[in-house]
């Protein structure tokens, strides 16, 4: 008899030790039920992009990110950027640098 292609009696338990972890999440939408949802959408950038105010791991952030429909929900993408306040302070203090170097390369 060959033991080709048989499987051996294992324990549930020792099957379920290498089941792949489920996947999350790393962002809360305002769609989301949770009480730790402290988003604040700022403005729409255009149809799929937003700028928010977000409130995560006890430090406020400015979020710039691209989002998706998946099942009739608003999901956050991966493309986007999260700004920290110093971060933000630095963007804006040279938002007239900005400008100026926009209308000499437009």
């Amino acid at each position: 008899m060959s033991f080709r292609g048989k499987r051996k009696d294992h324990s549930s338990d020792a099957s379920d030790v290498h089941a792949p972890s489920m996947k999350t999440s790393k962002f809360s939408t305002a769609d989301d039920d949770s009480d730790d949802s402290n988003d604040i959408v700022v403005c729409e950038i255009s149809r799929n992009r937003r700028v928010s105010v977000r409130n995560w791991n006890g430090k406020i952030w400015v979020d710039i990110r691209e989002f998706y429909i998946k099942d009739g929900k608003q999901l956050p993408g991966k493309k986007g950027i999260s700004l920290s306040l110093d971060q933000w302070n630095t963007l804006r203090d040279h938002a007239e640098e900005i400008d100026k170097a926009l209308g000499e390369n437009s």
